[in-house]
């Protein structure tokens, strides 16, 4: 595991689970990128808010989900850093 995921998995492991996670993540307004983000999680469970940028260029995606601990955000965290062109916030 990378020092980014030791660091957050330190942060995590403070939290109290089950808990309510929000990611948020920046890519490319292409419709594969936003299918490959938004099918990290499940759509009859998760909250997803997409925002456009000013121009267009970019989509926020925000998603709000019940998390059963550290392990299964960070695997969230491992998929999304696998998609080319993501940002994770």
């Amino acid at each position: 595991m990378n020092k980014d995921f030791e660091s957050l998995r330190e942060r995590l492991e403070e939290l109290t689970y089950p808990s309510v996670y929000m990611f948020k993540f920046i890519v490319k307004s292409e419709l594969q990128k936003i299918a490959q983000i938004e099918g990290l999680f499940d759509p009859e469970k998760a909250e997803i808010i997409r925002k456009e940028s000013s121009k267009g260029a970019f989509i926020s995606i925000t998603v709000k989900e019940v998390m059963l601990g550290t392990d299964e955000i960070i695997a969230i965290y491992q998929k999304a850093s696998e998609i080319n062109g993501v940002i994770t916030l």
